[in-house]
């Protein structure tokens, strides 16, 4: 089964409520992202955004320039869906993200539990040379710690500390803050996360 495939069937055959990575409110990123300005129109992506309430969000809070990419369609037609006439306001984009060209440039890279799920080193080399062409000003990064799970979605993840974060995005970008977060899942495991924001040198 390729990763599109996989995805593609998570979410045809499983409810937010049946998923991990499930949360009513991202508060974490939503601050996270607040914290780098009040200005609403900067351009925002959501690496990996799914159908993650993340968009609701920041529309409710006035930003005017989102993106969502995900490797599911199904993913996005649930988040359009739920959204009505509002998911007009958002671009929508499905891409691989190791295989995405981006189009634009943007001044925010949101992603939450997408990057762990790179684990072999090309992938991951792959990834930060987009993040590198793709953003402009800030990197916000959430992924499993060293003191989180090992597997998701029956799939291997990489876990990360404030180091190995930082060794990989050096190169472009300077660490700016790293915190962790324990996530309750909607049955009521505990995942530990990781979330590095980064400024573009």
């Amino acid at each position: 089964m390729t990763n599109k495939s996989h995805w593609e069937n998570v979410y045809e055959t499983k409810t937010p409520e049946e998923v991990s990575w499930t949360q009513k409110k991202p508060q974490t990123s939503l601050e996270l992202i607040r914290s780098l300005g009040s200005d609403k129109s900067v351009k925002i992506i959501d690496i990996g955004g799914g159908d993650s309430n993340l968009a609701d969000f920041l529309l409710e809070e006035g930003y005017e320039n989102i993106t969502v990419l995900d490797i599911s369609e199904k993913a996005l037609e649930r988040a359009k869906r739920r959204l009505g006439k509002d998911a007009e306001k958002i671009q929508w984009i499905v891409a691989d993200i190791i295989a995405f060209t981006p189009e634009e440039t943007y001044d925010i890279w949101h992603d939450r539990a997408a990057f762990h799920f790179l684990t072999r080193s090309e992938d991951i080399s792959k990834y930060v040379q987009i993040a590198e062409k793709a953003v402009m000003k800030n990197l916000i990064v959430g992924t499993f710690s060293k003191n989180g799970p090992k597997k998701c979605s029956g799939l291997e993840i990489s876990q990360y500390d404030e180091e190995s974060m930082n060794s990989i995005f050096e190169n472009s970008f300077e660490k700016t803050d790293c915190i962790t977060e324990d996530h309750i899942t909607p049955f009521s495991t505990v995942q530990n996360f990781i979330f590095c924001t980064f400024k573009k040198k």
